[in-house]
């Protein structure tokens, strides 16, 4: 990580930590009775994104991850495996939630190239891997709380990524095999309709979310791109919905196409959720109409 990507991911690791002193807002009771109950309501802490952070499987949400309320701590921990015709993209890890209001998870990513790894002259099965290192902060607001107010609740984050394959990612154009993702996203549930609205914007210079580096010679530049998500709840255990994540074109060997899916969630417990999706991932390097299956395990508290 260069010097100025060391300070500013510093920065907001100690403004994290100063929000974990901030005063969040009152809790109130829930559907689970008891003081040492969550009253978090199932589902509205989202699930675990392909990378790390609570919201939906391609994009953040403004929650905080875990079932803890303002005195808590809760945590997950997560695996999931994307099936496209002609790569698979296996993740797995963590997250903490601290007092409602820090949120910091970990996540390891294998992109396996499969048969297109020997097409490029890498081997059948070559594969690059991601680590990706999480914070998020509320700022204000609560998705739950704040039903008699149009305040969505408001968070920001911040995903450093370190790719492993640092000579083939500046083979194909990338500056950089490590990067630093910056976003803020409003969530905004409206309890009455069963409906939660998520909108993200990130400032990235990521090559499919950082699997082919970062930078290129297109653009080397930040460049804010649009996230968002729609869920409606089915009941207290069952949700459906949509997402669309926005990508830059950096470069010039292959266009990259935006991210969609539609998806499934199912929570027979805060202990555990089970999220199934339909994911068009367009354009990726030599291969065009990457859609397939996505499929997710959390388990937590």
């Amino acid at each position: 990580m260069r010097t100025n990507d060391k300070t500013r991911f510093a920065g907001l690791i100690g403004l994290a930590l100063g929000g974990c002193m901030l005063s969040a807002v009152a809790t109130a009771a829930g559907t689970d009775a008891g003081p040492t109950t969550s009253n978090k309501l199932l589902l509205t802490g989202g699930v675990s994104q392909l990378e790390g952070a609570a919201g939906g499987g391609l994009t953040p949400w403004a929650v905080i991850g875990g079932y803890g309320t303002r005195d808590e701590i809760g945590a997950n921990a997560f695996y999931t495996r994307v099936n496209l015709p002609d790569y698979h993209v296996d993740t797995a890890g963590a997250m903490v939630g601290l007092y409602n209001r820090v949120e910091l998870s970990f996540a390891r990513q294998r992109f396996d190239t499969e048969k297109v790894g020997a097409a490029l002259g890498l081997g059948e099965g070559f594969t690059f891997r991601q680590d990706v290192v999480g914070v998020k902060v509320r700022l204000f607001g609560d998705v739950v709380l704040d039903q008699g107010s149009w305040l969505p609740q408001v968070s920001v984050g911040a995903q450093y990524k370190k790719n492993n394959q640092d000579g083939v990612v500046k083979f194909v154009g990338a500056k950089r095999s490590q990067g630093t993702d910056y976003y803020i996203s409003a969530t905004k549930l409206f309890l009455g309709q069963s409906l939660l609205v998520d909108g993200t914007v990130r400032f990235t210079k990521a090559n499919q979310i950082g699997i082919l580096g970062f930078g290129g010679d297109l653009n080397n530049s930040y460049k804010p791109e649009f996230e968002a998500s729609v869920a409606y709840l089915l009941s207290r255990h069952w949700a459906i919905g949509a997402e669309y994540r926005q990508k830059p074109n950096n470069l010039g060997i292959a266009r990259e196409d935006d991210w969609y899916d539609a998806f499934v969630a199912w929570a027979p417990s805060k202990h555990v959720s089970l999220t199934l999706a339909y994911a068009d991932l367009g354009n990726i390097v030599i291969k065009d109409r990457q859609r397939g299956l996505y499929a997710s395990v959390q388990v937590g508290f």
